[in-house]
């Protein structure tokens, strides 16, 4: 396992000029472009234990017989704060191989962080790589992995459960089963209290100049969007657009989106899953749209706020578009008064939305907590 490892350290606190390069508008880290690191990073990890821990690049793909690719990404949750004045290590390794594809887990660590001098985890994630032929560009078998130590046979436990889990949630899909009565219920109660006004007239909807103490918000009217081109600057192996490209341009539309509906300021709490359907061909013209898909508030966070960004292709010729990505993103804010607006579904399709939102934040709300336990207990 420990074969696969890498590194990569951003020396923050001895290189000023580094540090211009990352800062965000806050005076913080730039998160959207650590992700661009992260992808990098995952798509090196699963070379490496494909070409042996001894290999320095990659070379042509012909030779090599196969490619890899980034099918998807599991989770990224933020367990603490960006110090832009701590040198910054983003490391990862293979944890879990399958057929054809591998679990790859990175994390981020703010080095000498801790009271004892140790480095400080920031950021745990977990990436989903294939590898496909490079003669039929289908799937092709990866190296098994061998386990050394009682660690490691953990995380390779750990990598399996998540991809279990990660088919049953897939077939849990609201594409595919109904909502449940639960589901139906919290829906109807939403509809009941701030849906239509012609029904409910104490609902009062968003405007310019509105700023009511109970204010709904139509999911659609929080829809933002970006058209651009992409250029071979972007490129990765492939000669395709670098996923890690596309993740930052992601982030940063859906924090866009998280702010101007939260009115205020918000931190990173998780990347909830993002899905490559297709590559993005150089020269081809990007879509993307975000929407703030749910939104919610719990004791030890006043504001949650769930987006999803979709990307698409869009074909010149006939202005057809084609969905290339799918991202979700959670923000929160862990101070304040909770939320005083609330998103409403307009449509079905949008209450499917809501409800996958819910489960999402659910989802990251557990981990969270499964995570404090487990440190607390150690």
């Amino acid at each position: 396992m420990t074969d696969s490892y890498c590194e990569i350290v951003l020396p923050f606190s001895e290189e000023p000029d580094l540090v211009d390069r990352y800062t965000n508008a806050s005076g913080g880290i730039r998160t959207g472009k650590l992700m661009e690191h992260l992808d990098s990073l995952a798509g090196s990890i699963a070379y490496k234990h494909m070409l042996g821990p001894s290999a320095t690049s990659v070379g042509p793909i012909e030779e090599a017989g196969f490619y890899l690719v980034t099918a998807a990404v599991d989770r990224l949750d933020m367990l603490g704060r960006l110090d832009p004045t701590r040198d910054l290590r983003i490391s990862g390794m293979v944890i879990y191989t399958g057929k054809s594809s591998m679990e790859v887990s990175v994390k981020m660590a703010s080095m000498g962080a801790r009271k004892d001098g140790k480095d400080e985890t920031v950021l745990l994630g977990r990436f989903s790589m294939v590898c496909l032929s490079a003669e039929t560009n289908r799937g092709t078998p990866v190296n098994p992995l061998v386990t050394a130590t009682p660690e490691e046979m953990e995380l390779r436990a750990m990598g399996e459960a998540i991809k279990i889990r990660r088919s049953s949630i897939a077939l849990q899909s609201l594409d595919r089963v109904p909502p449940t009565k639960a589901e139906a219920d919290a829906l109807h109660q939403l509809y009941l209290k701030h849906g239509d006004p012609e029904y409910n007239p104490r609902v009062v909807f968003s405007s310019s100049n509105t700023s009511d103490a109970d204010e709904s918000v139509w999911m659609s009217d929080s829809r933002l969007e970006k058209t651009q081109l992409m250029f071979p600057q972007v490129r990765n192996l492939h000669n395709k657009v670098f996923g890690g490209y596309l993740m930052r341009l992601a982030y940063e539309l859906g924090f866009a989106s998280a702010s101007l509906f939260c009115r205020g300021p918000i931190r990173f709490f998780s990347l909830d899953g993002i899905s490559f359907a297709k590559p993005v061909p150089i020269g081809s013209i990007l879509r993307l749209k975000s929407w703030v898909l749910h939104s919610a508030s719990t004791p030890d966070h006043p504001v949650l706020v769930h987006v999803g960004v979709t990307a698409n292709v869009v074909d010149v010729r006939t202005g057809k578009e084609e969905t290339t990505n799918e991202f979700r993103f959670t923000w929160s804010r862990e101070d304040g008064p909770p939320l005083n607006r609330t998103l409403v579904p307009r449509t079905y399709g949008e209450a499917m939305l809501w409800l996958e939102g819910g489960r999402a934040l659910q989802t990251g709300l557990e981990i969270r907590a499964s995570r404090e336990r487990k440190s607390a207990s150690a």
